[in-house]
């Protein structure tokens, strides 16, 4: 399943984000994908397209970021997978 995850910064954090990403990668649990990512030009806002069957994992990979970010997790669907699921309606 596919998640639209938006990432807050805390004020002036970016380089304390971008340096424990250096350091520790992404600090994911076996089972929860990244697909890709987009930054705002602020530095204070992250967009992630990630991917899991276990919505639980968020739980443990936002434990590893949360001194930093604030998220919020929102299931998503293709647009391709809404034009079917809308083609008989």
């Amino acid at each position: 399943m596919l998640y639209m995850v938006i990432e807050r910064f805390k004020e002036g954090v970016a380089p304390e984000i971008y340096r424990r990403f250096r350091e520790k990668g992404r600090m994911m649990p076996d089972g929860l994908g990244y697909v890709s990512s987009w930054i705002d030009h602020d530095l204070k806002r992250c967009w992630q397209l990630m991917t899991t069957d276990d919505p639980a994992l968020f739980d443990r990979w936002i434990d590893n970021w949360r001194d930093l970010v604030d998220f919020e997790v929102v299931p998503v669907r293709t647009s391709a997978e809404v034009v079917e699921l809308m083609k008989d309606r």
